[in-house]
């Protein structure tokens, strides 16, 4: 059975046994969050059925945007026009960027990234014309701890997100949920004084 045909079966068996149906939800106000925050976190599946309830969010409580990393590669990048839209449309108030421990962004190198797309057929000229910014991005990325304190820092000081909007640091543990605070709104209003 293909990967397709497992996740049909799977979704079958959802619809017909699902423990919830939320087709009498308010449409209209079901995209909105409900808490009025947005999460910023790693696409690590680790994270997955461990972030939310370890944050105590639950459905329709936030917005969450996954990349590789929690990494912000530009002042107008694809996660800021996410919390764009987040926040003047969806009513977000409140950022928390998660990066999480033992993340394998750490290990990754802009030559590893390069080795593995030639191993699948990625052409030479492809992968030189990305070369410079795979070392920006991959070779800058060491420690996850300083990534979440560097993207609070992108986030809090970009022209785009308002001054009024409320960012955060947290770190996940990926087998137990404990978080830790890596820097706090305040802490980042207070360095920028």
């Amino acid at each position: 059975m293909s990967r397709l045909e497992e996740i049909l079966t799977a979704n079958k068996e959802f619809v017909a046994h699902g423990k919830h149906d939320y087709t009498a939800e308010d449409i209209a106000a079901s995209k909105l969050p409900k808490k009025k925050m947005a999460i910023f976190t790693c696409m690590d599946t680790r994270l997955t059925e461990i972030l939310e309830p370890a944050m105590g969010i639950q459905r329709g409580d936030a917005k969450i945007i996954r990349t590789v990393g929690n990494y912000l590669t530009g002042e107008f990048d694809a996660v800021i026009r996410s919390l764009m839209v987040a926040i003047y449309e969806l009513g977000v108030e409140e950022i928390f960027v998660v990066g999480h421990y033992e993340c394998g962004m750490a290990k990754t190198t802009a030559d590893s990234l390069a080795a593995a797309m030639r191993a699948h057929g990625v052409t030479e000229e492809a992968i030189a014309k990305i070369h410079g910014e795979l070392e920006i991005w991959a070779d800058a990325f060491r420690d996850p701890v300083e990534n979440v304190k560097d993207a609070v820092h992108k986030i809090a000081v970009n022209p785009y997100i308002p001054k009024n909007v409320k960012v955060h640091g947290l770190m996940i543990h990926p087998r137990t949920g404990k978080l830790d605070v890596i820097q706090t709104a305040d802490d980042h209003t207070a360095e920028t004084k």
